[in-house]
């Protein structure tokens, strides 16, 4: 079930340089699964596409939602003003969720794909592994993955913490295995773990990041390319927000 509505702040933090954590009290908790996004509308009226951001923990017990997220541009940078007591229109839940499969299972999250990874691992029925890939040290939400996952394995571009390398230099370094491998990143991080679960023949399902305008699958700016084709459109296309953000990686072209 998708509702719009207007929720209040809780609060926010920055957990990083230019990384914000903001936590709302909403109804949508009600409804929300891990892996799905909602849509955050300005409060100027010259902005009319909200911004879509992952949904990083749900709290159906206190009716809250936690979303991580970058400053980008004008409107995330507005959003990283908001300070408790302040409300906010919102609509979701948005887009599909990820499966909870597996006796074992490897999360994989990069940059600004780690924090929907948090949820998934919290709800997952078996042992995960958390991999994390980061810039540098200037890191965020490993305490959190450090006490939902049975290991914690991150890695990092600058080699300052962990791995020097991608989140797939970790797997390759660790000799990961598992039932089933989730991830969220960007593209190239996706082909890479894509690539990896393909070689020892896992299970993968991956959550696109796209650049999306309506958010509700009407507007067709944030297509990606399948390797079938697709009900709605009848070509080789899928809409992240509509018929994602997760996918299972052989459906889709990385």
């Amino acid at each position: 079930m998708k509702i719009k509505e207007t929720a209040t702040v809780l609060g926010q933090q920055e957990l990083a340089a230019g990384v914000y954590s903001l936590l709302l009290q909403t109804k949508i908790v009600d409804y929300a699964i891990p892996g799905q996004f909602i849509s955050i509308f300005s409060n100027d009226g010259s902005k009319l596409l909200p911004r879509p951001i992952s949904i990083c923990e749900i709290d159906k017990e206190y009716g809250t939602l936690r979303v991580v997220y970058r400053v980008m541009g004008q409107g995330t940078e507005e959003f990283s003003h908001l300070k408790k007591g302040d409300k906010i229109q919102v609509m979701g839940p948005l887009g599909n969720g990820f499966p909870l499969e597996g006796e074992t299972a490897i999360v994989v999250g990069g940059g600004i794909g780690v924090p929907p990874m948090l949820q998934l691992a919290k709800e997952l029925p078996g042992t995960v592994t958390a991999v994390m890939g980061y810039r540098n040290d200037d890191m965020f939400l490993t305490e959190e993955f450090t006490d939902v996952a049975a290991d914690l394995i991150i890695a990092t571009d600058d080699g300052s913490v962990g791995v020097h390398g991608t989140v797939v230099d970790a797997m390759k370094e660790n000799q990961l295995t598992a039932d089933v491998i989730y991830a969220c990143g960007p593209k190239p991080m996706l082909k890479g773990v894509a690539e990896y679960a393909a070689e020892h023949d896992i299970k993968c399902y991956v959550s696109m990041e796209e650049r999306m305008a309506c958010g509700v699958g009407a507007c067709l700016g944030c297509v990606c390319q399948s390797t079938e084709v697709d009900d709605h459109s009848h070509v080789h296309n899928k809409r992240v927000c509509k018929d994602g953000p997760v996918f299972l990686s052989t459906e889709v072209v990385l």
